[in-house]
């Protein structure tokens, strides 16, 4: 998945090395073979080179996420290999990890944003009746530097209203939010001052601490029902990840959804 090119983030990586049943580990030891899965998102432009030991993945970790599995054979008398992470132009190193042939299976999550790793946050379970949502919000347009509040809340067409449910307050450009949890809600047969209207499920961005649009004093305009940042189904129960970033039509401001975990 190609996206836009990300400006000065926070990036991920978490590891996490699985043991596989007793039967599938005595085949590996014995055979000598490491299957290594590496799984994750890469938010930079530079795409990424795997290798273990000198063996090269047959696909370079591209822009976006990814889901990739090789095998590995060690030689005779070999019990730990080096795997590395690297950027295919530049050869900067991104991650660098032994693997240890009876451990078993490898499977590591990588999360790399512009030259930055950190880890990633891991998703709430979901829950009856309830919604809950963490951002990773990248102004790559406006560049905006500033605490953003990310406002959750129904949008009504009649009258045209937007009603703030609940909001994410101080959330950091390029950095995960904290997650927060509101109830599901109906979109259809709701009704507003006693008339019967559509409702949409809508994410706003106002500048921290206000109800005033982020872009307010930029060349991008809000449109009230196009502008909004990634939400789930307002009915149905969900516990979501989103990263997502600007994009624009006309001087409208508008939002692109990079991942959805």
């Amino acid at each position: 998945m190609k996206h836009t090119k990300i400006f000065t983030l926070l990036a991920g990586v978490f590891l996490l090395t699985t043991a596989a049943c007793n039967k599938k580990a005595d085949f590996i030891f014995k055979g000598g073979m490491l299957p290594v899965t590496i799984k994750g998102y890469n938010g930079g432009s530079e795409d990424l080179e795997v290798k273990v030991d000198t063996f090269k993945f047959k696909y370079n970790l591209n822009s976006g996420n990814f889901n990739q599995s090789e095998a590995y054979t060690f030689p005779d008398n070999q019990h730990t290999v080096k795997l590395t992470i690297s950027g295919k132009e530049t050869g900067k190193i991104i991650l660098e990890k032994e693997l240890k042939k009876d451990e078993g299976p490898a499977v590591i999550s990588f999360f790399y944003m512009n030259g930055q790793v950190m880890n990633m946050p891991q998703k709430q379970p979901k829950e009856d009746g309830k919604i809950k949502i963490s951002y990773l919000f990248t102004p790559t347009l406006t560049h905006y530097s500033e605490p953003v509040d990310i406002v959750l809340g129904k949008y009504y067409f009649t009258p045209k209203v937007f009603e703030e449910i609940t909001r994410i307050k101080n959330v950091k450009p390029n950095e995960f939010s904290e997650t927060v949890t509101l109830s599901t809600f109906s979109t259809t047969g709701q009704q507003y001052n006693g008339q019967n209207t559509a409702v949409l499920f809508k994410a706003y961005i106002y500048k921290a601490g206000t109800n005033e649009y982020y872009t307010q004093g930029t060349v991008y305009s809000w449109h009230p029902t196009s502008s909004s940042a990634p939400t789930p189904a307002a009915s149905s129960p969900s516990s979501t990840i989103y990263i997502f970033s600007e994009s624009e039509t006309g001087n409208s401001i508008r939002f692109n959804k990079n991942l959805e975990l």
